[in-house]
């Protein structure tokens, strides 16, 4: 049976093989990913997970379709990704010293064209961040390109006080979830 994986991740991609699941194909949906006006952070993520899935509706009829979008975000406030060293700045500075959500959208598309969704959340703790956490986690352009301008498994992990939820859906694909999603959904 084929899997496609309709994202660009590589962090997607190495967390599915701790699965032992290897895409058949690796495909980016390339859509718009503009936030709506007044779209709340969480509505924000299910309907982009859901675009990326109705991306591929006309195609590969023969294969199990998985598309995920992963954020971060305080209170109604989206921490997206950016490649602005400025912007990522200001982003760990909101983090510092506070509690934020990350959130994984999972979507799904069997053989039959049924859909299986799920959402996950996990609670992330900031340690107060100094001036040279900062500027030394710059230097290490983890912060370019991902949801609230870290990545948990570097050395922004040394930032993390603690973690309620899964560790993977702060990675970007809650591991728990999308197996049993996937048998859900008829992948073997």
């Amino acid at each position: 049976m084929k899997l496609i994986l309709g994202s660009a991740s590589p962090r997607r991609l190495e967390l599915l093989a701790k699965l032992n699941i290897n895409p058949s194909e690796i495909v980016s949906p390339n859509i718009d990913e503009s936030i709506k006006s007044n779209e709340l952070p969480l509505q924000y993520c299910k309907r982009i997970a859901h675009e990326k899935l109705k991306h591929f509706q006309n195609k590969y009829k023969d294969s199990v379709i998985l598309t995920a979008d992963t954020i971060a975000y305080t209170g109604r406030k989206l921490i997206d990704k950016t490649d602005d060293e400025n912007i990522a700045y200001k982003n760990l500075l909101r983090l510092s010293g506070k509690r934020h959500r990350v959130s994984t959208s999972i979507c799904i598309r069997n053989l039959e064209n049924r859909i299986f969704k799920k959402t996950v959340t996990t609670i992330v703790s900031f340690k107060v961040l100094s001036g040279q956490d900062i500027d030394d986690y710059m230097k290490t352009n983890d912060w370019q390109g991902v949801a609230g301008s870290y990545k948990i498994q570097g050395m922004a992990e040394s930032f993390i006080k603690s973690l309620n939820g899964s560790y993977s859906n702060v990675v970007g694909l809650p591991l728990f979830e999308v197996k049993n999603l996937l048998i859900s959904a008829g992948y073997k």
